[in-house]
């Protein structure tokens, strides 16, 4: 059998293993589990708020689960061992439990959410949230979130400190998806810090960025390339100092007169054509004057 294959049905069989636990022990707390296999057998860690439920009268609950265990799940020697839930308020698969029950009961929704966050984060925890989704108040679906603290939603963080939990609370209009993420106290987040109080400050000197600037230049570029740098470098000639510029009155100041717009010349052709008939006119009327006294004597 193939690696991926192996690993699909690990993943489906815990599911399904964690599923049943869930059902046979929600009335006890059941906090979740922790499967490892081992040459011995498969150990199972069971978390619950009610550890004398899980084993039950003289162990017969526990018998019970073990040889459900054998048949069902075909599990080699599981070992089931019971540990208690120090603060069940912390425990997200118990609070998410604990929000889906009331709602069943009929709590209002906000009410119970706004309850749930108050006593989770009166536990120590760094922050909480709490989603309901499906049809909470009508036949409208919709999602409703309460959040208090801080929260991771993504990265390392989220998947290996954020205590995630989920439950199912059935109503008359549907069911409604309970999901809670919580923070515990003593989590180690990675963009946390400290503030040392009465630290010995008096031996550090400060540093100035301009003695790590020469540093710097100092072990990047040589001796050779900063005197080619210089040489290259035009030089800075100083501009002579300009005088202010004076402050003229307005009364010394005299306005041009207005010119007179000047007409565009005409055309040279027309005005030849013009001497040329005035020339004409005149040779003509020397004509008549000469030819008058000639009629009169005839």
């Amino acid at each position: 059998m193939a690696d991926e294959q192996q690993f699909i049905r690990d993943g489906l069989q815990r599911s399904q293993i964690d599923e049943f636990f869930a059902d046979e022990l929600g009335r006890a707390g059941y906090g979740g589990m922790e499967v490892a296999k081992t040459p011995m057998g498969t150990q199972i860690v069971l978390k619950a708020e009610k550890p004398g439920m899980v084993i039950g009268k003289g162990g017969q609950n526990i018998r019970e689960l073990t040889s459900t265990l054998e048949e069902e799940f075909d599990l080699d020697d599981p070992q089931i061992d019971v540990q208690e839930v120090d603060e069940p308020d912390l425990n997200a698969r118990i609070v998410a439990d604990r929000l889906a029950n009331a709602l069943e009961r009929g709590w209002y929704f906000r009410k119970a959410g706004h309850t749930t966050i108050e006593r989770i984060m009166d536990a120590g925890a760094l922050g909480a949230e709490i989603i309901l989704s499906g049809k909470v108040t009508g036949a409208r679906a919709r999602n409703e979130k309460f959040s208090a603290g801080y929260i991771k939603h993504n990265g390392e963080p989220a998947s290996e400190i954020v205590d995630f939990g989920q439950s199912v609370a059935v109503m008359k209009l549907g069911t409604i998806g309970v999901n809670v993420k919580i923070i515990p106290p003593n989590a180690e987040l990675p963009d946390d810090f400290q503030v040392a109080e009465g630290a010995d400050t008096s031996g550090l000197q400060p540093s100035t960025d301009d003695e790590g600037i020469d540093e710097l230049i100092a072990e990047d570029v040589d001796e050779e390339t900063v005197e080619e740098l210089a040489e290259a470098a035009p030089e800075e000639t100083e501009e002579p100092p300009q005088p202010a510029p004076e402050e003229i009155a307005e009364e010394d100041v005299e306005t041009p007169p207005e010119e007179e717009p000047v007409m565009p010349s005409e055309d040279p052709v027309e005005e030849e054509l013009e001497e040329l008939d005035e020339a004409v006119e005149e040779e003509a009327e020397a004509l008549l004057e000469d030819m008058d006294p000639e009629e009169e004597d005839q």
